[in-house]
């Protein structure tokens, strides 16, 4: 894939995310992925673990798809307590970090009531663009 990581100056610094990302390549759509193991059964707590084995999940079906971190290029986060997110937003960046490295998709975090498993506490849904 060729990807460009566009941060404008005369926007606001971004913090684990791009404003822009420009690629080329074949596209691939990323199903919402929570942190259910492979039974559908979500047994984490806590918003810290619930996104890494969110997160993993999507890496993995990025990977069945031929792709790696550096292919994403947009990600939605949806998450039902965002006092809570915010609060671990270091202990996220540690994971993202340690999973993904610093390349940083365009993102959006969307606070929402509840997602389709009421255990789930993040989702996360994303595009890919790999060169084949």
């Amino acid at each position: 894939m060729s990807a460009e990581r566009i941060n404008p100056a005369g926007l606001p610094r971004p913090s684990g995310f791009s404003h822009a990302v420009s690629a080329t390549g074949t596209m691939v759509f990323l199903a919402g992925q929570t942190a259910a193991g492979a039974g559908g059964a979500i047994t984490a707590s806590g918003v810290v673990e619930q996104f890494r084995l969110s997160f993993r999940n999507l890496l993995t079906a990025l990977a069945a798809a031929g792709g790696g971190p550096r292919d994403l290029t947009s990600l939605t986060i949806y998450i039902v307590d965002m006092d809570d997110y915010r609060a671990h937003s270091a202990e996220i960046g540690a994971v993202w970090r340690r999973l993904a490295g610093t390349d940083y998709p365009a993102a959006a975090a969307v606070g929402v009531t509840r997602l389709w498993d009421p255990a789930a506490l993040v989702e996360i849904q994303g595009i890919a663009v790999i060169s084949r």
